[in-house]
């Protein structure tokens, strides 16, 4: 039997996320989605938040849906994972994901990477770009599922005027 751990900040989900997971999952004997809950960048949604969207998103799935601190190496040792799976949108990806796979191949000889191509659909998708249209009122109904698009509206409500300030833009404003 083969588990596979499919790690990352998932603020919030979207629908390449979804498509790399469910793709994934068909790949392996079993899937874990691992909710990382302090990753090196500031987030929209608390741990807790993003670990309930992503298991809402999934609850009809044979997915399980996990929160985890530390190194992913570790914590796919903790589950008896032996695959990390990682989604590959743009060539950038590539070089990021390639440094990230070597750095946890000399932690981890005993796990495998297996990166996934993303869906054409879904090559321009990031959590950046979804956060952003979001916080400036546009529509994410094509991006993420509709319990994600609620979730964005009323933590964009919450946050009223300082909303701006809690999302990193990139040029969706002009």
């Amino acid at each position: 039997m083969v588990r596979a751990l499919f790690p990352g900040t998932f603020d919030p989900i979207h629908n390449g996320h979804i498509d790399i997971a469910r793709r994934a999952r068909s790949l392996f004997d079993e899937l874990i989605v691992a909710v990382y809950d302090r990753p090196l960048k500031s987030l929209l949604f608390s741990p807790e938040d993003r670990i309930q969207l992503v298991r809402q998103v999934f609850e009809h799935d044979s997915i399980q849906v996990v929160g985890y601190s530390g190194l992913t190496v570790n914590f796919c040792r903790q589950v008896g994972a032996k695959v990390i799976v990682r989604g590959l949108r743009v060539f950038s990806d590539f070089e990021h994901e390639f440094r990230m796979a070597l750095a946890n191949r000399r932690l981890a000889p005993d796990l495998d990477v297996v990166a996934l191509i993303t869906a054409e659909e879904h090559s321009f998708l990031t959590g950046t770009t979804v956060r952003e249209i979001a916080s400036l009122g546009g529509d994410v109904s094509s991006l993420v599922p509709p319990r994600v698009e609620d979730a964005l509206r009323r933590r964009f409500l919450e946050l009223g005027e300082d909303a701006s300030g809690s999302v990193s833009m990139t040029s969706l404003r002009d």
